[in-house]
């Protein structure tokens, strides 16, 4: 069998709709517009061109879109004092600070001093406990975006067994926990993992976020799994000109797609639902600070 990709484009265009609508919704009832603030330190050009999306997008759901751009030098109470007033700032319902930052500062720091209610990005330890205890909170974009992709390709996830290779607080710990919620059997692994071949070949679900290029070849996925590639790593590719590099995931797509029923590509699969989910928390957000139910925007 040769798997289907996953498009990831058109799953994010779908939700930025779907939010869209309920920004228009929020406007109308309560005549409150969504703000989302954004903090870039330095001039990270892969962070730019980053930012300079979420802003776009930001806009076209019909949110207001705020950037502060500091320079490298910044010292960190300079960008925590900064990141005090978007706390304190009413018209702000999110506060993103672009990672990473200059090496003098901690970002754990900067994550704990964003107030849980307008942490978008799912980090702040409170938001990180409400998750792991089945709670409502601020969920981390990029695994939220890996759980809708994986929930809109299988009807019924409930008693499939899931193999998440990777354990950050940023994808594998929390997109393990929301496969949790589901009713998956989930199954960790990490560089320390013996037989790891083995395990993913034991996956219904596997979703590869350790940051290793290709690691997953098309022999380590059976007949008819899922296979969701948070990866985005940048390798050199001498066939298209001397110097040149190429994206690539996690996975071995071209191995992988033989395989799996379904495969997020690299470029085009999960990333453009990170920015649609952090739009998505963005209008949570908003709507828990105004005492507003989300299910009554018609989302």
């Amino acid at each position: 069998m040769v798997g289907s990709p996953i498009d990831g484009k058109q799953h994010a265009l779908n939700l930025r709709g779907r939010v869209k609508l309920a920004v228009d919704n929020l406007k109308m009832h309560h005549e409150i517009t969504p703000g989302l603030a954004v903090v870039l330190v330095g001039n990270d050009p892969a962070s730019e061109i980053y930012v300079r999306n979420k802003g776009i997008q930001t806009k076209e759901a019909g949110m207001e879109s705020l950037e502060f751009r500091l320079p490298e030098d910044t010292s960190e109470e300079d960008l925590l004092r900064k990141v005090r007033e978007l706390n304190d700032d009413k018209s702000v319902n999110g506060i993103l600070v672009q990672f990473p930052i200059p090496k003098h500062m901690s970002q754990q720091r900067i994550i704990e001093t964003i107030l849980p209610s307008k942490d978008v990005d799912g980090l702040h330890p409170v938001n990180a406990g409400y998750l792991a205890s089945g709670l409502s909170g601020m969920v981390p974009c990029t695994p939220q975006g890996s759980a809708i992709l994986i929930k809109e390709t299988a009807s019924d996830l409930s008693g499939l067994h899931a193999v998440v290779v990777g354990r950050s607080n940023l994808v594998g710990k929390p997109i393990a926990q929301l496969l949790l919620q589901e009713n998956c059997t989930v199954t960790i692994c990490h560089s320390r993992t013996k037989n790891l071949k083995e395990v993913c070949l034991s996956a219904d679900i596997l979703v590869a976020a350790v940051g290793i290029p290709e690691l997953i070849k098309g022999d380590w996925v059976s007949e008819g799994a899922i296979v969701i590639d948070v990866g985005i790593n940048r390798i050199e590719a001498p066939e298209k000109g001397l110097g040149k590099t190429r994206l690539v995931g996690d996975v071995d797509y071209g191995g992988v797609i033989k395989n799996a029923s379904a495969v997020t590509p690299v470029p085009g699969g999960v990333g453009p639902m990170t920015i649609a989910c952090l739009l998505l928390n963005t209008l949570v957000a908003t709507c828990a600070q105004n005492n507003i139910e989300f299910s009554k925007l018609g989302f």
